[in-house]
């Protein structure tokens, strides 16, 4: 008999799959681990949901979900065809792959960064190329020198940043834009959680910058990880290739674009989740601070914390876990001595820091 290990591509086998946080089962977790929302979906989620018809389903849903592209179109003042919806964001990341980048060809992100596009290159049998955030984890000056000299096929970025939580300004949205032959697709998966005083919005520049693909999910700000629907935002040119080309013919679900387009509609229900989350994360760096965990400004809903040497990062991890307490450690370059940790309510935050003040002492 031939073993069906022999039956892979020799680049898929070769390769290590993406390791998801965890997701437990059984017990009375505080989950502080995946960048979920603390909080529920909008009423008009549950609304949506209450008026699903089981009838419904037996019928195929809108191919190109018609109905939230013009939703999402009105919300981003965009046009129609500059709207993608995809399942989830890791949906549009694969698309975009498919899509624009051939096997062999290069690919440039950061280091760290979502371990996601280092598997995402590797099914796509395309080079790697990760370039090192400084230590203060800003951009090397060089960088779109390095993109150009390395003649990449795509640049991936995400902003905010995951896992550090820094963000890069628009100017410099528009600056790679500018100066990058390549398609750049810039991961804006909490870019909900943003301080409003930064006023960012990478939006207007797609109508003129053709190569620029922006990636949104409603998995954070929205509360909907369990659904997996994210959707993208390009100049028309690059929308078309993905939608009528290389997407799943049926590619969101009927429920799954009713429950999207009511989350889209209720603004002020999630923007007070944001304001509230951004207040919790401002009280948390604080505390985690005064506990010697020192903690750097994010504008996500994630925090990354430095371990003091004297306790290793992944002992730390493994005593919350104990207490039933859910952070995230990466067995990673710069980050060993590191932990994420989701802004959770402030209950769970109250749990969390307590339990680390006695860990610690």
């Amino acid at each position: 008999l031939v073993s069906p290990m022999s039956l892979e591509r020799t680049n898929i086998a070769n390769m290590r799959g993406y390791i998801p946080g965890e997701q437990p089962r059984q017990g009375n977790f505080i989950k502080l681990n995946t960048n979920e929302n603390p909080y529920p979906p909008s009423p008009e989620v549950q609304a949506a949901l209450n008026n699903i018809q089981i009838s419904d389903l037996r019928r195929y849903p809108q191919a190109l979900a018609e109905e939230f592209r013009k939703i999402a179109a009105k919300h981003h003042k965009v046009k129609e065809e500059n709207i993608i919806p995809t399942n989830g964001g890791d949906e549009l990341l694969r698309l975009a792959l498919t899509t624009f980048v051939e096997p062999k060809d290069k690919i440039i992100i950061t280091q760290p960064s979502y371990s996601l596009y280092p598997i995402l290159a590797e099914v796509q049998n395309c080079e790697l190329i990760e370039v090192p955030l400084l230590d203060d984890w800003s951009m090397p000056p060089d960088f779109i020198e390095t993109l150009n000299r390395h003649q990449a096929t795509m640049c991936i970025l995400v902003n905010p940043h995951a896992p550090t939580g820094k963000l890069l300004p628009t100017e410099y949205i528009k600056k790679l834009s500018t100066n990058f032959a390549g398609v750049l697709v810039i991961d804006e998966a909490y870019v909900d959680f943003v301080d409003v005083a930064q006023s960012y919005d990478s939006i207007p520049l797609v109508e003129q910058h053709k190569n620029l693909l922006l990636l949104r999910t409603l998995s954070k700000g929205y509360s909907l990880a369990g659904l997996r629907f994210g959707y993208g935002i390009a100049h028309e040119s690059l929308i078309n290739p993905i939608i009528y080309k290389t997407k799943d013919s049926y590619n969101t679900d009927h429920i799954a674009q009713k429950l999207a387009c009511a989350a889209l509609q209720a603004r002020s229900y999630v923007e007070a989740g944001w304001k509230r989350i951004r207040n919790s994360r401002l009280r948390l760096t604080k505390e985690l601070n005064n506990l010697s965990l020192p903690t750097e400004t994010s504008h996500t809903n994630f925090i990354l914390s430095q371990v003091p040497l004297h306790y290793q990062a992944e002992t730390l991890y493994k005593s919350l876990k104990e207490r039933n307490i859910l952070v995230r450690h990466f067995q990673q370059p710069r980050l060993e001595d590191k932990l994420r940790i989701t802004v959770g309510s402030d209950e769970e935050n109250a749990v969390l820091i307590r339990a680390l003040g006695e860990i610690l002492t």
